[in-house]
């Protein structure tokens, strides 16, 4: 594939879809599309709020930027990178990469009319079949060519891993797949240029995408189970770290620790596939027990620290907010329902990040970042980000008032609280 006439269009500039297209612009003339005009504006002036790209890369890369689609060149790839989240009945919500595939093929016929067949790959997670059965009707609606003719699919799962600086998108293996045997290849090709990691070809878009479906849906079972027996061993007054911590020295034991489920990926795309199994009239039961454990854990813990003060509402401080450690991710935050849970037993809930964006927190769950100061009845280390560890526990427990108790959800500090899963 020559990088001299290939071009790309990356729609959707997220955790996924920057780092993609920063990855792709060393190769290829790139272009990368958003409709979150303050986004757009962030990235020109080399700021990238999720933290995935180093403003000094940012800055030195050729990648060119829009929230106008008109402004897009015509192109030979159209790689669609939006979020695929859940409504509030658990079930899927396709309607952003519904639009994202209007609005590509909105620019499929400039790229025809210069003679080039362009292929539209998706990397939003969805079940099998979405990629052909929903967005081939609409990209071929709107754009009044054929699929198959003047324009191809593509599928590459995304494996971003927000704050991960180790698998990052030019170091793992890219799973690829394509409508025909030719255009698998120049879907393999474009990925393959980017990542030391190589390429592995699917044998069909509806096996990449199951294959994306359910390396989520394995962990997600995975964390059940640890969950479900922190649970038990609770009741045991077991520590569930001192079992594992036995367990593990077991060659094959696998290394899954309890805790919140959240993030975007693993707490939302078991429900893709257990929507797509009941409407073919099966009934996904490991799947959505795993599922169940998970989004009820949130309120076992806070029954747990209320258990820890006898019943006795009070001041509790909630250090971090994010999904994960060392990352500005909200997406999906279960630290968020934890702190609901804790205010309807009727404590009184201050909440702290580092890494968290206060207006996001605001907007997303209509919470007010603090500071990480004064006294309170109940502390809890709910994200263990770096700067909190920088601190050891001894000044963690200074924030703690007489009488009162700290908490670790993860373990993170060895031992030194009072409470920990």
């Amino acid at each position: 594939m020559s990088s001299a006439t290939s071009r790309v269009t990356v729609v959707g500039l997220g955790y996924v879809g920057l780092p993609l297209a920063v990855a792709l612009a060393r190769q290829f003339q790139t272009c990368g599309l958003d409709v979150d005009t303050r986004r757009i504006a962030e990235l020109e002036a080399g700021h990238d709020r999720t933290g995935e790209i180093e403003p000094a890369r940012l800055e030195a890369s050729t990648l060119t930027l829009t929230c106008d689609p008109a402004a897009c060149p015509p192109s030979d790839f159209y790689i669609v990178t939006v979020p695929t989240p859940i409504d509030g009945a658990n079930r899927p919500d396709l309607s952003i990469v519904e639009a994202a595939s209007r609005t590509v093929a909105a620019m499929l016929p400039a790229a025809v009319a210069q003679g080039r067949v362009p292929v539209v790959v998706y990397e939003s997670t969805v079940y099998p079949g979405v990629t052909e059965e929903l967005c081939a009707p609409i990209l071929e609606a709107v754009s009044g060519l054929t699929c198959g003719k003047d324009f191809f699919l593509g599928y590459s799962p995304e494996r971003i891993n927000p704050g991960d600086r180790e698998h990052t998108i030019d170091k793992i293996t890219k799973v690829v797949s394509g409508q025909t045997p030719e255009v698998l290849e120049r879907v393999a090709g474009l990925y393959g240029a980017i990542t030391s990691g190589g390429v592995f070809r699917a044998a069909s878009i509806k096996a990449a995408e199951a294959a994306k479906v359910i390396e989520n849906a394995q962990r997600d079972i995975n964390i059940a189970f640890m969950n479900e027996i922190a649970q038990i061993f609770s009741a045991m007054d077991l520590s569930v770290w001192d079992v594992l911590e036995a367990a593990r020295t077991k060659w094959n034991f696998l290394p899954f620790s309890p805790g919140l489920v959240g993030g975007h990926c693993i707490g939302v795309d078991p429900y893709y596939l257990s929507h797509r199994a009941e409407e073919l009239g099966l009934a996904p039961h490991v799947i959505l027990a795993g599922r169940g454990v998970n989004d009820g854990m949130a309120a076992w813990v806070a029954q747990r620290l209320h258990d820890l003060r006898g019943g006795k509402t009070g001041s509790v401080l909630v250090l971090g907010l994010t999904f994960k450690e060392d990352v500005p991710d909200l997406r999906n935050s279960k630290v968020a329902d934890l702190i609901a849970a804790l205010a309807g037993l009727g404590h009184s809930v201050m909440v702290h990040d580092p890494h968290a964006d206060a207006d996001e927190a605001r907007h997303e769950y209509g919470l007010e970042l603090g500071e990480a100061a004064g006294s309170h009845d109940l502390v809890l280390l709910a994200v263990p980000h770096r700067e909190y560890l920088a601190m050891g526990h001894e000044p963690l427990r200074a924030l703690v008032a007489d009488g009162g108790a700290l908490a670790d959800l993860k373990g993170a500090l060895g031992g030194a609280a009072d409470w920990t899963l």
